[in-house]
Order: structure tokens, then sequence, then C-alpha cells
């Protein structure tokens, strides 16, 4: 679990209550049900609206990347390529063809099929990279679900603020409907401006810097294959491919 984000988003609603607290507030004027199903009733309205569905089911999913991130160990795939560059410069690139079956990565077999095929370093790079630009788009337009909803948010907020202050409007006649009503009316706001700052948008670029750590490991993976497919030392791979570990 990425610890971090856990006690980024508790540190966050720490200071907003205990804030609340020191100025002689009370919890409980914060916990509104009819603000917070404005909010989030609206924002997953409107960018349900905006995203194909595919797209709104896959980011919706991958939010469990905030705590529990995506794969990507750099080092394990340099002694993987660095073990096939040896093993290629000693039996020939066809020995590389009993290793396929053993890959449990979609895109580093597709590669390794690729080089043991025959195909020309350029070509090779040419597909490989055609792939990498269709998956960082692909998880991108999932991870923008969440940027979306906080653009959306706060906007929202504002509605149910405005919604709340008519309620106020309709009820001046009754005083005992008056605090309600406007304690609605700001804690909606607060909801779509504190959820879009400390969640949906924090959420967004969390998933952002998942998906550059994904797509520099299938480049790394496609900068080793060509180096085996040009018949470089398998030294001078792995000496390339570190510069890739940051």
């Amino acid at each position: 679990m990425d610890k971090i984000s856990v006690l980024g988003l508790l540190t966050g609603i720490a200071a907003i209550v205990g804030g609340q607290v020191l100025e002689g507030g009370h919890v409980a004027s914060l916990v509104q049900p009819t603000a917070l199903l404005i909010v989030l009733g609206g924002t997953m309205g409107a960018v349900m609206l905006q995203s194909p569905y595919a797209t709104f089911a896959r980011g919706v999913r991958m939010v469990l990347w905030v705590w529990y991130p995506p794969l990507a160990d750099y080092r394990q795939s340099i002694r993987q390529i660095a073990g096939w560059s040896q093993l290629s410069r000693r039996e020939g690139l066809l020995a590389l063809e009993n290793s396929i079956g053993q890959i449990k990565d979609v895109f580093a077999r597709k590669g390794l099929q690729l080089l043991v095929d025959g195909a020309e370093p350029e070509r090779l790079r040419e597909v490989l990279e055609v792939d990498i630009g269709t998956y960082e788009q692909e998880l991108k337009l999932s991870a923008r679900v969440w940027e979306a909803a906080g653009g959306y948010s706060p906007t929202i907020g504002i509605l149910g603020a405005v919604l709340g202050l008519i309620h106020v409007m309709e009820n001046l006649s009754d005083p005992s409907k008056l605090g309600a009503g406007i304690a609605v009316a700001f804690v909606a706001t607060i909801y779509g401006v504190g959820l879009a700052n400390l969640v949906f948008l924090p959420i967004a670029n969390k998933l952002k810097a998942h998906i550059d750590r994904l797509v520099v490991q299938r480049e790394m993976i496609v900068d080793g294959l060509v180096g085996i497919a040009n018949g470089d030392n398998p030294r001078i791979i792995e000496g390339r491919l570190q510069g890739y570990i940051f």
C-alpha cells in the first residue's frame, strides 16, 4: 500500500476539521448529507456525460492505483533484457524463442516475438512505439476522468450553495428553517472545493505519475530489444538501460 497517499488524505481532512474546531466551530456543522449528495451526484453525472463508458469504467477502477500502485520493476526488466542479450550473443536470436512463453508481460512478449521473427531494428522500434502511444493515450484518458471531476466539483458546489439560498428565501417567514438552508448553502461550496483539491485533482495527478512510470518501463524494453537486434554488447545494453532508473 502507498502509505503517503493515505497519510496525505488524512492530513488534509484533519487540517480542515482541526481548523474548524480551533475557530470554535462544531464538526457536526460540516456534515450535511444533502450538500454531499448535490456535489457528488452532480459531479458524477457531468463526468459520465463527457466520458465514453469504457473510459469512465477504467478510470474508476484505476483509483485503486493511488493506494496500490501498478508494478513497474525497472531492475527486473533490465536483468531480463540483459539475459536475453547474453543468450542471443552466444546462441543467436532464434535461441530466444523458448523464452517467449515464459514472459507474462504482453508488451515484452510481443517485442521478443518480433525480435525472434527477424524484424529490423527500426521496424521493431516503430511497431512497439505505436503500441506505447496507444497504451499511454488510453490510460491518460481514463486518468482525466478524475481531472474532469476536479473541474466540475467546485461549480457544482456553487450550484448547491445557490439551491440552499433559494431554500432560505422560500422560508424567510419561518426562522426555524433558515439555519438549515444557510448551512447547506455554505457546506456545499466547501464540499465542492474540498473534494476537487483534496481528492479528485490529487488522484488524477497520482495516476498520471504512475502512467509515466509504466510508459518509461516500456520505452526501456524497446531500447533493450533494439540493442539486441543491432547486436550491441550485452554490457553496453545493460549500462544504457541503467540510465532509465530514477
